[in-house]
């Protein structure tokens, strides 16, 4: 895509229809209680820590190094998007 913003906001909103995917698949995991309810319920508090935390290291790198806002902004969101797609295909097994 030409415009970088485009792409950028596209992406975006494909992190955000895989993100509700996802969050439709933890919900009915929680709903079925039990050990993996549980298992689950911390894993998503502590995946919250640690991809911010990348986030935030991903986008620092890259304006140190003197990359432009689009840039910074694909590196991130595509940070997140690798997480969400993991979650993914471990909740769809």
């Amino acid at each position: 895509m030409p415009n970088p913003w485009l792409s950028i906001s596209f992406n975006m909103m494909r992190l955000g229809f895989e993100a509700q995917t996802v969050m439709a698949l933890r919900l009915m995991r929680l709903m079925a209680g039990g050990a993996a309810a549980w298992s689950e319920a911390t894993r998503m508090v502590s995946e919250k820590g640690g991809a911010a935390m990348e986030a935030g290291l991903a986008a620092g790198l890259a304006l140190a190094t003197g990359k432009k806002h689009p840039a910074v902004s694909r590196k991130v969101i595509s940070g997140y998007r690798k997480r969400v797609r993991a979650n993914r295909r471990r909740l769809t097994r």
